[in-house]
């Protein structure tokens, strides 16, 4: 029982990623196992293939592009240290993490603006920081499948986008996105509670 410290030692950077990321010490060695299990040729690092085989983001219909996001600009490979980071914008926020930050720290990856930024990417194919309407479309289609006529996606891409649209160049910025979603509970909604 007193060896969880000694197997946290295992973990490379593990004081680093759990200040980036918040994780508690037995949450990081959770995700340090998950990650080694995944890793099954033992590289020290993930591909896409081995993310695939999480079964949660393999019936996900967004699972493709919350996979893209492991890969920043093109990368074919994520260490523990990324693969932890983008799994801390799905820890809930708790109580020590709403206190006020001494301004010179990062904001914590999973405080409300960040979960929205990472959602935001999801729906931004061309990273041009705005969703256009075609991106919009793409995403209903991921999400809704043959359940919908393409007539209705069509109608509720343009219906979102205008509605979410205050500055009238057809797309919608980070600020609208963060505008058209300030009612709803980002920080739950974002949340997986094994993630602490």
């Amino acid at each position: 029982m007193g060896s969880r410290s000694s197997h946290a030692a295992l973990i490379p950077d593990a004081d680093h990623i759990r200040r980036e990321t918040g994780f508690s010490q037995a949450s990081l060695l959770r995700l340090y196992h998950r990650f080694r299990a995944l890793d099954r040729n033992q590289k020290g690092y993930l591909s896409r293939v081995d993310l695939q085989q999480i079964g949660a983001l393999a019936v996900n219909p967004l699972g493709d592009r919350i996979i893209d996001s492991f890969f920043p600009d093109g990368s074919q490979r994520v260490d523990f240290s990324g693969f932890a980071r983008v799994l801390a914008h799905f820890r809930p926020v708790d109580e020590e993490d709403s206190r006020i930050q001494d301004l010179k720290q990062p904001e914590p990856l999973n405080s409300r603006m960040n979960k929205l930024r990472f959602a935001f990417q999801l729906y931004d194919l061309d990273r041009d920081g705005k969703i256009s309407r075609n991106e919009m479309l793409q995403v209903l289609r991921l999400m809704v499948g043959v359940q919908v006529t393409e007539e209705q996606l069509e109608s509720i891409a343009d219906r979102t986008v205008q509605e979410a649209d205050e500055d009238g160049d057809g797309a919608v910025s980070f600020l609208e996105f963060t505008k058209s979603l300030e009612k709803m509970n980002i920080e739950q909604k974002m949340s997986i509670r094994i993630l602490k």
